[in-house]
């Protein structure tokens, strides 16, 4: 009989299998959401496209000339919203700019916004994968 054993019996303690049971299922309780969490994560960030505003120029007061690049998923169409606002931050033009898929995994482009007033800039809003 071990040490512990005989403590046991001389305290009335006993193992309880029911013990391992429960430490057993928290362990795999915590693991399981670990890796939800992690497939969440990589499955959201599988279909981002990142955009950057690379230059802009007020070419008239009716229109802006935008260039941008994005990094998008390979073979995917995308969407990018782009806008020109006035001195004063306004919506002076945008329009949905949708770009067709390609196997390059950044590209870049130019594109021309119609105005309703004199912009003072121009950039991408926001830009999305097109479900296909």
């Amino acid at each position: 009989m071990t040490t512990q054993d005989m403590l046991d019996d001389r305290y009335g303690r006993r193992r309880s299998p029911a013990r391992r049971w429960l430490i057993g299922g928290g362990i795999a309780l915590a693991v399981a959401v670990v890796g939800l969490f992690g497939w969440f994560t990589v499955s959201g960030a599988l279909d981002d496209v990142d955009s950057d505003t690379t230059a802009f120029e007020v070419v008239d007061q009716h229109s802006v000339s935008l260039g941008f690049q994005i990094t998008s998923p390979p073979g995917s169409a995308v969407a990018c919203a782009i806008e020109a606002q006035d001195q004063e931050h306004g919506i002076v033009g945008w329009r949905v700019v949708e770009i067709p898929a390609s196997e390059q995994h950044s590209r870049a482009f130019r594109e021309v916004i119609p105005t309703t007033d004199l912009a003072t800039t121009g950039f991408v809003n926001s830009c999305w994968v097109i479900p296909s």
